[in-house]
């Protein structure tokens, strides 16, 4: 394991990208963030990739470019989007579009650094699922590809782990963030809702969440594998009408 970690933090410009990104920086990781745009902060220790994950070629070059610079130790894949529909109105661009970014994203990216996590012997990679996956109206696109990351993380855990590689799963429930606001509106009555019917009475912060990914990927936890920790308020084992 090279002296100094080095995580690759998808959608790390904003919202809980944004907060892995600073957490880790706080850790002493050294920390690329790759989205559509560069982080609003700066720092020594922070490189700005700007690719479009809904670009299968953009993302594999990207991927393959940052596996010649840096040996990269952590891969946290968050980037995600949501985009809305009931059944009827489901089209299959938007599945395409989800399981690109969700799923072929991470796929890509991990095969890029696989190779010098493999010969370090040290690897830990994080998927960022969501509560979603257990089922909410109008999420058929996402909370298919969402649910999808708990199966391709399990897969991928029995795969590396004898290789010293750990891969588990983070599954927010309903956090604040731009993009929980792009279809919940602030201030209005249906967030107030949403809060209320969450068992601890509130929504989450993107500290909350970016807590539960340092824990998985602190080289000290090589004991967990293969496993997803709902950062929900307890919604994953009660009830929440989004």
């Amino acid at each position: 394991m090279s002296e100094r970690n080095i995580a690759l933090v998808t959608g790390g410009s904003a919202g809980i990208g944004a907060e892995i990104c600073r957490q880790m920086l706080d850790a002493d990781y050294e920390v690329i963030s790759m989205a559509r745009r560069a982080p609003e902060f700066a720092h020594a220790r922070l490189h700005a990739v700007q690719v479009d994950l809904l670009d299968a070629k953009a993302v594999a070059q990207a991927g393959a470019e940052l596996a010649a610079q840096y040996a990269i130790s952590h891969v946290v894949h968050n980037a995600g989007v949501i985009w809305p529909n009931l059944l009827p109105d489901v089209t299959m661009d938007e599945l395409q579009g989800l399981t690109q970014i969700h799923l072929g994203a991470a796929i890509s990216l991990v095969q890029a650094v696989l190779p010098a996590m493999e010969q370090a012997g040290f690897g830990r990679i994080v998927l960022m699922s969501s509560r979603g996956a257990l089922g909410v109206p109008t999420r058929t696109a996402y909370s298919a590809t969402k649910a999808g990351m708990v199966g391709m993380a399990r897969t991928w855990a029995l795969e590396l782990a004898p290789k010293g590689i750990t891969v588990n799963v983070v599954a927010p429930g309903p956090v604040q963030t731009d993009m929980f606001y792009d279809v919940i509106p602030a201030g209005s009555e249906r967030e107030h809702n949403i809060a209320k019917g969450i068992p601890v009475q509130r929504l989450g912060r993107a500290d909350d969440v970016a807590r539960a990914v340092m824990f998985f990927a602190d080289p000290a936890n090589s004991f967990i594998t293969g496993q997803t920790l709902y950062v929900c308020g307890g919604a994953s084992v009660s009830s929440v009408t989004i």
